[in-house]
């Protein structure tokens, strides 16, 4: 059996397609076409993900197709647990429908997720690599996670509590890099925590993220959009009726989030995503 390997600014993902085993994504087991046994995925990623002992990612996909265009995506975070959307993985995933089917132009699919329908449009842009735009959806507020008054903040800024499909809490700082974000991020270990601080360029903020189930990463897809609809608030970009584009630095490689898109009140996250290489894998 085997799994491919795709990265997104650092953000990196292993894909299974369920074609390959028995079973499908509304379970938690499967069986393999070699042997009856019946592992967890829970297990499976924790093995596949480690990078000491393993393939090494941050997270697990489970692609199942179910038609040309739809597919149903399952995300496995590095510790096991479950996570409702990423927008980096929703990238990657995008890649390995369109390297599944061999196109060389431009496709759409509807990618169904725990977080609801996300259209992604992808198309090549060299041998190993896609330029994706992904529909996240709506940002909306949510309760404050318990323990996150412990966490300081720009007196300009408040603490932003918001949903992208996942939960994110946003912290705006003066210089991300004075924060210590491992320290932040345990505090509130159920939900992916971005520091957020303004510019360099105009239209443009900083970020580092503390993912909930794999910890700091290179780049997070919902935290740059959840952090440019925060930036928006605060006035650190101008945010005007119609759309509005956010260029998010992060140390991974920089995202492209349009505010207002592809409708009012909806969020668009555009970057490359990139094959890496497909590997065997053992239960």
């Amino acid at each position: 059996m085997r799994v491919s390997k795709y990265d997104a600014w650092g953000n990196d993902f292993l894909v299974l397609d369920l074609a390959d085993v028995r079973g499908d994504i509304r379970g938690d087991t499967a069986r393999s076409d070699d042997d009856n046994r019946q592992p967890d995925w829970a297990s499976a990623a924790r093995k596949w993900c480690n990078r000491a002992s393993g393939i090494g990612a941050d997270g697990l996909l489970l692609l199942e197709r179910v038609d040309d265009v739809n597919a149903r995506m399952k995300l496995y975070n590095s510790d096991g647990t479950t996570a409702e959307m990423s927008g980096n993985g929703a990238r990657c995933f995008a890649h390995a429908l369109l390297r599944s089917d061999d196109v060389r132009g431009e496709r759409t699919y509807v990618l169904h997720t725990d977080a609801g329908e996300r259209r992604a449009t992808v198309g090549a842009t060299g041998e190993n690599e896609v330029n994706a735009s992904i529909d996240m959806g709506e940002v909306t507020r949510i309760e404050a996670p318990k323990g996150w008054d412990a966490i300081g903040a720009h007196p300009d800024r408040p603490v932003l509590h918001l949903s992208v499909g996942n939960p994110h809490t946003v912290v705006g700082v003066e210089d991300v890099a004075a924060v210590d974000v491992l320290k932040l991020g345990q505090m509130i270990p159920q939900v992916n925590l971005e520091v957020v601080a303004p510019g360099p360029e105009q239209n443009a903020i900083t970020m580092r993220v503390h993912e909930r189930g794999a910890g700091i990463t290179q780049a997070c897809g919902t935290g740059a959009c959840a952090s440019a609809w925060a930036a928006a608030q605060w006035g650190l970009v101008p945010h005007a009726a119609g759309r509005c584009e956010v260029l998010v630095h992060m140390p991974g490689g920089d995202a492209v989030v349009t505010l207002n898109a592809p409708s009012d009140g909806r969020v668009l996250l555009t970057g490359p995503a990139r094959y890496v290489g497909t590997y065997e894998v053992s239960w």
